[in-house]
């Protein structure tokens, strides 16, 4: 069996002066990078646990990798069954409960892909190709629920 490692660096930006002295007393911002990558991504809670609603939270960083690691494995199992895709655009959803005891978990997450290809003889085994991607994706594989795909294919 092969290892992957991955290294991910979350710096809390979010001491307004106070620290952590109580529970309203700092923001939940955050900045999320990695050695040798571009850009850093811009962080906080969800606004019903104090975050900045124009941040990504964990949430929505979680659902993301979700539908890009679908969307690579389905671009891959579409190149080697020679479906040209011209255009991929996901507008994924996903449901998160709170339980009692204050956590939380998700119980659902779907992908809603739009998938441009050329052929028209193909929009079938394109649509029969996202159940394939879903046993192949690493996250998808790593959840305890079930991902649901509403794939909507059209013809360029």
């Amino acid at each position: 069996m092969k290892a992957h490692n991955y290294e991910i660096k979350v710096e809390w930006t979010g001491n307004d002066g106070n620290g952590t002295i109580n529970y309203k007393s700092y923001n939940r911002n955050h900045e999320i990078s990695s050695e040798g990558k571009y850009d850093k991504i811009n962080g906080s809670s969800d606004p019903s646990f104090l975050g900045d609603k124009t941040k990504y939270n964990p949430e929505d960083l979680f659902i993301s990798s979700i539908s890009a690691c679908h969307m690579l494995w389905y671009l891959h199992l579409c190149s080697v069954n020679e479906i040209v895709v011209a255009e991929y655009i996901d507008n994924a959803t996903g449901i998160m409960i709170e339980l009692e005891n204050g956590s939380g978990k998700f119980t659902e997450v779907s992908l809603n892909p739009n998938v441009k290809i050329t052929n028209p003889d193909l929009i079938d085994r394109a649509n029969e190709l996202h159940a394939e991607a879903n046993k192949k994706c690493f996250i998808a594989n790593s959840c305890n629920f079930k991902i649901e795909h509403k794939p909507n294919t059209v013809v360029v």
